[in-house]
């Protein structure tokens, strides 16, 4: 598969590394990788299948955006960390959630994956009818006790948090913060206009042997896992089909409705942890540390596995030896991923068109990752 683009001098093995992982895929997944060392974009490529400017749903790494967000107004001082949920937002407090504070909530430890009932396709993409819905859910787990992933919930949740403490939206604060200033292609709602350039999400394509490990072993709808995905809801849709629908890429449900490119996520972690066209990072370092310290590590209850969570991004240092400590992104369901490194200088942005197996970030990226750590040194 023929591999477009660019590297600057000295990350030819980045393209080699690149070029190679495609050859070796049986099922095209059309790709795009970015990389920014400091504020300088030097590698900027794409398979056959999508071109530099396409734009992708990028599933959960939409809530790094989400994160970023409430990093900055946590900066600003619109927002306190220690302060309860309720008391920006009342409603929430019911059904035994008045004590969960918004770090307890950002570290996935607020327990309101999911309703009972589950959501409509509708409210799926509405963000403030999300919260609405779940101010009155009861948790699933003692809050602040465990954590767990809320997948499909958590900008919904963080969202009506900044919407209450300052009267905007998160996705008003997104665009003019972040996005706007820097002409990012990561949008948290796309305007018509750019719908030509979208390229719709296509369903994994397992090998027999990855086929039947998820036959061995299926979650039921009903599981917790089932609940936070939504799956065990009337005119449930496979996740691969969220973002091909018009109403969540105009809406952008904050949690897994981003619309957006390599170049955007890189550039969005690039502007965050470095600074873009000569600016300041956008994140001071004390603020970078209080949002990447560990805050959620052990067993996820909603997924099963290890994980490690700062405030709401996910820690990297662990599950990509090739990082620094304090690495800090998010994945996505077809396999997308945006993170900054910054000990070792530099933000990266993959995304895939063809969903990978078996979720998150793709297993591709660490390779890709380690060609990368190689040319900087």
């Amino acid at each position: 598969m023929a591999v477009q683009g660019s590297v600057v001098a000295g990350f030819e093995g980045v393209r080699e590394e690149f070029a190679g992982f495609l050859a070796e895929e049986e099922n095209a997944p059309g790709a795009q990788l970015v990389v920014y060392r400091g504020g300088e974009r030097v590698v900027d490529l794409w398979s056959e299948g999508v071109g530099g400017e396409s734009l992708l749903g990028v599933f959960s790494s939409t809530k790094g955006a989400a994160y970023l967000v409430a990093a900055l107004l946590v900066q600003d001082g619109l927002l306190e960390l220690d302060r309860t949920v309720a008391s920006y937002w009342p409603e929430f407090a019911a059904e035994g959630k008045g004590g969960v504070t918004l770090r307890e909530l950002l570290a996935h430890r607020a327990g309101v994956v999911g309703l009972d009932a589950g959501f409509t396709p509708e409210e799926l993409a509405d963000d403030r009818a999300i919260a609405a819905r779940l101010a009155g859910q009861r948790p699933f787990w003692e809050p602040g006790r465990f954590f767990g992933y809320h997948a499909l919930v958590i900008g919904a949740l963080v969202g009506e948090v900044v919407f209450r403490a300052t009267g905007r939206t998160l996705q008003a604060w997104y665009e003019e913060r972040v996005r706007a200033p820097y002409g990012l292609d990561l949008w948290l709602g796309l305007p018509e206009s750019e719908e030509p350039r979208v390229l719709s999400t296509l369903p994994m394509l397992p090998t027999p042997a990855q086929a039947a490990e998820m036959d061995a072993d299926p979650w039921s709808p009903y599981s917790m896992g089932g609940i936070a995905f939504n799956e065990h809801a009337p005119g449930h849709v496979e996740l691969y089909e969220f973002p091909n629908s018009r109403a969540v890429r105009a809406a952008c449900q904050a949690s897994a409705g981003g619309i957006g490119s390599a170049r955007g996520l890189a550039g969005m972690y690039a502007a965050a942890a470095f600074g873009l066209e000569g600016g300041k990072p956008l994140l001071e370092a004390d603020t970078t540390a209080e949002f990447t310290r560990i805050h959620s590590e052990g067993r996820d209850l909603v997924g099963g596995m290890a994980s490690t969570l700062g405030l709401g991004f996910q820690s990297y240092g662990h599950r990509f030896p090739s990082l620094g400590a304090g690495a800090f992104g998010h994945s996505g369901a077809a396999g997308s991923l945006g993170l900054a490194d910054p000990r070792q200088g530099f933000a990266y942005g993959y995304t895939r068109r063809r969903c990978a197996y078996p979720g998150g970030a793709a297993p591709e990226n660490g390779r890709l990752l380690r060609s990368v750590v190689r040319a900087l040194r």
